[in-house]
């Protein structure tokens, strides 16, 4: 295998019809796979405490940390190249091993300082072993990379949904067995194995590995700018558990990371998936500026259209939703999830920009992105600390709609898409979720007492029939779209 040429004149028909089934088995593999961990997610969190959810997460700022910098960005530099060689893909695999391995030695040195910060001895042997999932890292990363120059993620998808399974089985056994907050350590570490053998596996990646990096400047450089977004996207996504972690006992922080978990749900399980197949498509079209505007609405618009009731649903819901799926143990939560969930539509739409510009060959533009988000997040961060969990809610609430307003100044242009017809995709479902969030509330106040269960399901269902009762009315022709994309019908 010499060259793994993507074409570049391949008919949009067929382009459409392939990112169609991409989106299918992506985003369908992980609708399965998130059934499974959610099962043994929720079963866990109702065994374990509040205190072992806010160790693990003083874990999470050291770990996200160091996994920025695992190759990705480099594998990603893979995909987005229209042709590439064995050496490239030999050179590739010795630059993730090498860096992987670093990595791995760093966190073992850096393990102390972090349980010294937090004034918890107990992170410095978490994040020990944790180190273990650098090994794997390279064996699921190159894979990937080339699975996705070719959008295929049949095998991609089966491999995720036997891995799920384990490592839920595992969490759930680590639960029964009282090992505490160990169980999420040892859960993660199974994910990650069985994706590295299930992975190299399919991808038939059975090469030498090149320590020999001459002319891999570009896929250095490509990786280099994707890191440096990246490390700004981490200041942003973990300065929240570093700033409050100083300051919250582990059980107040457990309450913040497990109700940021339940209202990023949907951006940070599912949206994922969907960009990777995006990515991979927007780098197929990266010369046709119209072709890529065009898909990166239509895109945005079927996303916000599942993303919008969800998160205003949740806001709406909090408290049966929480009493339900957490238990009463967690009742902490309620006011915090509330908050966050009016958050987390800008961090949705946030998300979908890097995909579409990275592709263009501009990842330069989501490092500025990420450097602006770092700073503004950050500074709400250290005033809402103050006020605890809901304050650091708050924070959210009022520092990402600026986040979002810059990243879209900077992105939309590069993109190629005009704000108006972004705002014009995304006005029907922001309409019928906010009335549907109105209606459901108002229904809420009606109810006379019952169980959280219950309530919680007559609310999910008067929710769904007002959003789907006001598409139909207000937006016939999006629904229209819509059931004809699922039929294999959209263009």
């Amino acid at each position: 295998m010499e060259s793994t040429a993507a074409p570049s004149n391949q008919p949009a028909e067929s382009l459409a019809s392939r990112v169609r089934s991409a989106v299918i088995w992506r985003s369908g593999s992980q609708i399965l796979a998130q059934i499974v961990q959610w099962a043994a997610t929720f079963l866990v969190i109702r065994i374990l405490s509040p205190a072992d959810y806010g160790l693990f997460a003083m874990t999470g700022v050291v770990l996200v940390f160091l996994n920025m910098l695992n190759g990705y960005g480099l594998a990603s530099g893979l995909i987005q190249q229209q042709d590439v060689t064995r050496q490239q893909i030999r050179q590739l695999f010795g630059m993730l091993l090498v860096l992987n391995v670093t990595l791995g030695v760093a966190q073992v040195a850096l393990a102390p300082l972090a349980a010294a910060y937090y004034r918890q001895p107990e992170v410095a042997n978490l994040l020990r072993v944790q180190a273990l999932l650098y090994l794997a890292t390279p064996f699921i990363a190159l894979p990937y990379a080339l699975l996705s120059r070719e959008m295929e993620f049949a095998a991609q998808a089966r491999i995720n949904i036997l891995a799920s399974i384990a490592s839920a089985a595992a969490a759930l056994g680590g639960a029964l067995v009282h090992l505490g907050v160990w169980t999420l350590v040892f859960a993660p570490t199974v994910l990650f194995g069985v994706r590295a053998i299930g992975m190299t596996i399919a991808a038939r990646t059975f090469v030498r590995p090149s320590f020999d990096f001459r002319g891999a400047g570009h896929l250095a450089r490509y990786g280099g700018v994707m890191a440096a977004g990246q490390l700004f996207w981490f200041l942003q996504s973990q300065c929240d558990v570093f700033i409050a972690g100083r300051s919250f006992s582990a059980h107040e922080l457990g309450i913040y990371t497990t109700s940021l978990f339940l209202t990023q749900i949907f951006v940070s399980k599912f949206v994922p998936p969907l960009n990777e197949v995006a990515f991979s498509a927007y780098a197929r079209i990266q010369h046709d500026d119209q072709a890529i505007a065009r898909a990166f609405v239509r895109a945005t618009q079927v996303i916000m259209v599942a993303a919008l009731p969800f998160y205003l649903g949740l806001a709406a819901t909090a408290e049966p939703l929480v009493l339900t799926m957490l238990g009463e143990k967690w009742a902490e939560a309620v006011p915090v999830v509330h908050l966050l969930a009016f958050a987390m539509p800008f961090m949705t739409l946030q998300v979908l920009l890097s995909p579409a510009c990275d592709a263009r060959g501009r990842p330069s533009v989501g490092m500025k992105n990420g450097a602006f988000g770092a700073l503004v997040l950050a500074a709400s961060f250290v005033v809402g600390v103050r006020w605890g969990a809901s304050g650091i809610a708050v924070a959210w609430v009022v520092a990402y709609p600026l986040y979002l307003g810059v990243s879209l100044w900077r992105s939309l242009p590069v993109i190629g898409a005009r704000a108006r017809d972004l705002a014009v995709a995304i006005a029907p479902p922001l309409f019928a979720a906010t009335a549907m969030a109105l209606v459901v509330t108002i229904v809420d106040r009606l109810l006379p007492a019952m169980v959280p269960a219950m309530r919680l399901a007559m609310l999910s269902a008067t929710g769904a029939a007002v959003y789907g009762l006001w598409l139909w009315v207000f937006a016939r022709d999006l629904v229209r779209e819509l059931v004809g994309l699922v039929r294999n019908r959209g263009g």
